[in-house]
């Protein structure tokens, strides 16, 4: 059965939303910044990102968050969600993104980590969707 706007938890979609920022901030600055600037062929010293990327990608993650909420359904738990946004993350995403890199000639490093970060998205979506 489809969920109603007035049956999703639009508090819970926008904490999810927001929470792909923070994972993002870590996973692309402390955590893997200079691995994957040399993967990705960039100079860790010149980027620099416009307002518009970041609107860009608030707006995809929100709209992500929105999706997966409508596809938990209501009966979601925090485990389960975080099982479903594991799963989405490493067999829709990250399989999706190797099928692209590897025709690209990209790198299995650059890979991993692109795709590990939409695998903690996905998870951190599906326990935040769930628990609330």
């Amino acid at each position: 059965m489809a969920l109603a706007a007035t049956d999703l938890n639009w508090i819970a979609v926008l904490l999810a939303a927001v929470s792909a920022f923070v994972l993002g901030g870590l996973w692309y600055g402390p955590l893997f910044k200079r691995a994957w600037c040399r993967e990705a062929g960039i100079d860790p010293s010149t980027v620099r990102h416009p307002k518009l990327v970041f609107a860009v990608a608030f707006l995809c993650s929100f709209l992500a968050a929105l999706m997966f909420e409508v596809f938990l359904g209501r009966d979601a738990s925090a485990a389960s969600g975080f099982g479903a946004g594991f799963v989405v993350g490493v067999f829709f995403v990250a399989m999706s993104f190797g099928i692209n890199y590897a025709f690209s000639g990209r790198t299995v490093r650059l890979w991993t980590i692109d795709a590990g970060y939409h695998i903690a998205q996905f998870s951190l979506y599906g326990l935040i969707l769930g628990a609330a």
